[in-house]
């Protein structure tokens, strides 16, 4: 099974949002080093708990630090940028690292309303058109004129670059079949809300067109994850997102507890409840039985690909649960 990484550049509790974008550039050269396929960085505003605002500036920093790793956007949110300037940031970044290079899109704002309004220059922000917007900075990508009157009097320059690989992210199946008639890979965010099915990913398949930047259809699928040495310490360490996770349910987003913090942390019966209900959304637990576990699920569902996300408290926890996935499934 291929494995790759999507970062959020979380800043957990008592670090800071610089020491949080340095902490993915240390994962990226490890990740490099291990074997790992491609590494994406979310695009996130209008909050402390993830640097990861501009991951195009990232990701060129990335491929700048790495020799194999793939390095992209997982995902650049379309509605804040036109097709020319989403062209030619990643043409750039194609130009400076020819073939290791992922334009990872998503139709989702990435924020709250006061930073949607505040990327959009109080404008009524743009969410009806994501993918024509997708398919015309596809063309502009690839040299072609687009059919759109506003880009097709204009090129988007570098021209005649290595193509990157596009991808088309969905947490909900309403995006495999256009992906796959647009020939672009399909990356379904299970950790999101779940709900993964078979059938989304068959329509995908059933649907695809070959196209200049893949041959054959590619198949991602995110995970949140915690492991560790022993179930115990997984379970120690996964605590703080499982709060994350309920307080977000409850519209707040905030910096998350140490695992220590934690455990004192006051939940109700009905709090135990929705987090043990939630963890169908957060795999924890030795390497050993998460690979286990991803391995029957690709068996299952057909993917080709686990992107893992893990957000433990501290920066060696975090690359632990990389190295130890590696160990277990390369």
């Amino acid at each position: 099974m291929r494995l790759s990484i999507l970062d959020q550049a979380p800043v957990t509790s008592g670090n800071t949002a610089p020491g949080a974008l340095k902490k993915a550039e240390e994962l990226a050269i490890l990740a490099d080093e291990l074997g790992y396929h491609r590494m994406w960085m979310a695009e996130h505003h209008g909050t402390k708990s993830f640097a990861s605002s501009a991951p195009e500036v990232t990701a060129a920093h990335l491929a700048a630090k790495t020799k194999n790793i793939r390095i992209g956007t997982g995902g650049v949110m379309m509605m804040h940028y036109s097709p020319l300037k989403l062209a030619e940031v990643f043409k750039t970044l194609s130009a400076f690292s020819p073939g290791r290079i992922d334009f990872g899109v998503g139709r989702a704002p990435g924020g709250d309303n006061q930073a949607i309004y505040a990327l959009s220059e109080g404008r009524k922000p743009m969410v009806n058109d994501m993918y024509e917007k997708f398919e015309t900075a596809l063309q502009l990508i690839n040299d072609e004129v687009p059919e759109d009157n506003l880009y097709n009097k204009t090129i988007a320059t570098p021209s005649t670059i290595v193509l990157p690989e596009a991808w088309l992210l969905g947490s909900s199946g309403n995006s495999a079949i256009q992906a796959g008639r647009m020939g672009v890979g399909y990356s379904f965010a299970q950790f999101f809300n779940g709900g993964m099915t078979k059938e989304i990913l068959d329509a995908y398949k059933k649907n695809f067109q070959p196209s200049a930047f893949l041959e054959k259809p590619e198949i991602n699928v995110s995970y949140m994850v915690t492991v560790a040495e022993t179930k115990e310490e997984a379970e120690f360490e996964a605590v703080p997102q499982d709060i994350a996770r309920l307080m977000l349910m409850r519209g707040h987003l905030g910096q998350s507890l140490t695992p220590e913090e934690a455990q004192d942390y006051p939940l109700t019966e009905m709090d135990r409840m929705t987090i043990k209900e939630n963890r169908k959304l957060h795999l924890v637990g030795t390497a050993k039985e998460i690979a286990t576990l991803l391995q029957t699920e690709q068996e299952h569902y057909g993917f080709d690909e686990a992107m893992i996300c893990s957000i433990p408290h501290s920066q060696k926890k975090r690359l632990d649960v990389y190295r130890l996935l590696a160990k277990e499934l390369f």
